[in-house]
């Protein structure tokens, strides 16, 4: 099983003022610590902008970079997503990475509100999801949607919608798919060739059955410790390890558990003792498997 960290584990992540953002020296050192090899690049800005930069950057601590998780408007007619692409992967070209984790971005800044999409919109974005998808192929790059709570694609209905009319992968986010009213078990059972990464994480079902009918907004969710290190939570990921396994997956599992802080942590304390845990628990259902 191929494990990385990602920067939202330490509550690093784009939406403005979510909280207390971790440097990315020491975000990078417990990584390193807990016995993680690889990374995702977290949000634009936290690292070097410059690829170069970037690549030094995460170097530094042995760490192979997974990819980015990129936010895009997709579903509008009058926007074309391939430019900006076509940007990242120039930085990919230099600062390393194979998965261009796409997110349907709404057009505004955070998760708690979007708009409702029309039949001409739908049909831009699986247009928008195939292009991008054929774009990243050719430059040695794999290019899988994000279904993500307050992005064009967020509920059930949804994400079935999207995997039944483009032909672009999934980055199965077992918490996202949850909070949308999905089953990330279901959705592998039916779609396990469609995998090409795991954004891994636990939720309380508790908190995110509130989102849909509005008792809770996201980030009144995040606050609320709605994310929990892996088997914490009510996610049934021995279920799912088994199923992506027997389907061949050697995508990596990427350790997410989405939260704020207040301010810099203890050494030795705070983000780096849940994922720890989230990793031990991954690494004992691997073992499993052996």
């Amino acid at each position: 099983m191929k494990i990385a960290g990602a920067p939202i584990s330490w509550g690093v992540c784009e939406v403005p003022d979510w909280g207390y953002q971790m440097s990315p020296q020491r975000v990078l050192e417990e990584m390193r610590e807990i016995g993680l090899t690889a990374t995702e690049f977290g949000p634009r800005g936290w690292l070097p902008i410059e690829a170069e930069a970037r690549a030094a950057e995460i170097g530094k601590y042995d760490l192979t970079p997974v990819g980015a998780f990129f936010l895009a408007v997709m579903h509008d007619p009058e926007s074309d997503p391939i430019p900006t692409v076509e940007a990242e992967l120039d930085a990919f070209e230099k600062a390393g990475g194979s998965y261009l984790i796409l997110a349907a971005a709404s057009g505004a800044d955070g998760y708690d509100a979007r708009p409702i999409l029309d039949e001409a919109g739908w049909q831009t974005l699986f247009d928008n999801l195939d292009r991008i998808r054929e774009v990243c192929a050719a430059r040695g790059v794999t290019a899988c949607l994000h279904p993500h709570w307050g992005t064009m694609v967020q509920n059930a209905d949804e994400i079935d919608r999207v995997l039944r009319n483009s032909s672009v992968g999934l980055c199965l986010d077992t918490g996202h798919i949850t909070c949308g009213g999905g089953d990330p078990v279901a959705i592998v059972e039916e779609f396990a060739d469609r995998v090409d990464i795991v954004h891994a994480k636990d939720v309380r079902k508790s908190l995110t059955d509130k989102l849909l009918t509005g008792e809770l907004t996201w980030s009144q969710g995040i606050k609320a410790a709605m994310f929990t290190p892996i088997g914490e939570g009510d996610i049934d990921f021995a279920a799912i390890v088994k199923r992506l396994d027997e389907a061949g997956f050697d995508g990596y599992y990427v350790l997410e558990q989405d939260i704020m802080i207040d301010g810099e942590p203890r050494i030795g304390g705070g983000p780096i003792e849940n994922a720890r845990a989230s990793l031990a628990q991954l690494r004992s259902l691997d073992r499993a498997l052996s």
